[in-house]
């Protein structure tokens, strides 16, 4: 369990994409322990793929994938959630037809995440438990998204959007729920998100992406304080 709560990520001159495309160019990243950072740049430069070649969702034709020192590049998905990895995909994926606690359920590997952890972290689940997830609103089903993720433990969570597409009211919740998560739990996330300025806030380290390459690698504070940069790299301006 201690290699478990280590949880950090090295990626070395990966290059990536889905079939013949390359997607990622001699991409080199380092996340340390119970890190947060935040993955950032336009529509179409690698930020999906990023996090999917982590997972082992998308192949990898060359460089390395380790975690916690163990080259991982060769392992197929389940083995790397087994691992620590756990992936909250941008379309959350939950199961239609699966109660919400049965959804958890499912993903549980008897660790340290139970159902009524998951409750703690999100109470509307708890009061939703019964219901099937094609009955839940778009809100409630990130936040089952998030939750099932959780139910294996693991010390690497990879976030996909999981702002997208929601009311403000839900998105202070979600992101109060995170930052919980952070504090409590110590374990390294990796949050891909459009809009910059609410990623910039939440995590203290950003990585900006421009065609599959790292273009900025440093403190969001940096990042957020120069608008000319914001607005070179990103298409916005800074807060």
């Amino acid at each position: 369990m201690a290699e478990r709560r280590r949880g950090a990520l090295s990626l070395r001159e990966l290059r990536a994409g889905p079939g013949l495309v390359t997607v990622l160019e001699d991409l080199s990243l380092a996340f340390a322990p119970g890190e947060t950072v935040a993955i950032l740049g336009r529509n179409g430069v690698g930020k999906t793929t990023l996090l999917e070649t982590v997972m082992g969702l998308c192949p990898a034709s060359s460089g390395s994938v380790e975690l916690d020192g163990l080259a991982i590049r060769s392992w197929p998905v389940w083995r790397r959630a087994r691992a620590g990895l756990a992936l909250v995909p941008q379309q959350r994926e939950v199961f239609p037809s699966l109660s919400v606690a049965e959804n958890l359920d499912v993903a549980a590997r008897g660790g340290e995440w139970t159902r009524q952890r998951a409750f703690d972290l999100f109470p509307r689940l708890a009061e939703r438990q019964h219901h099937r997830g094609n009955e839940l609103s778009g809100g409630e089903q990130q936040m089952l998204a998030i939750a099932r993720a959780l139910m294996g433990s693991p010390s690497v969570l990879l976030l996909d959007e999981p702002l997208e597409g929601l009311a403000p009211i839900i998105v202070r919740s979600l992101l109060q729920a995170l930052r919980r998560l952070r504090e409590e739990s110590g374990m390294t996330m990796l949050l891909v998100e459009q809009h910059a300025e609410v990623a910039l806030d939440f995590a203290a380290r950003a990585v900006v992406l421009v065609r599959g390459r790292v273009a900025f690698d440093g403190r969001s504070c940096d990042l957020a304080g120069d608008p000319a940069l914001m607005g070179r790299l990103l298409g916005v301006s800074g807060a």
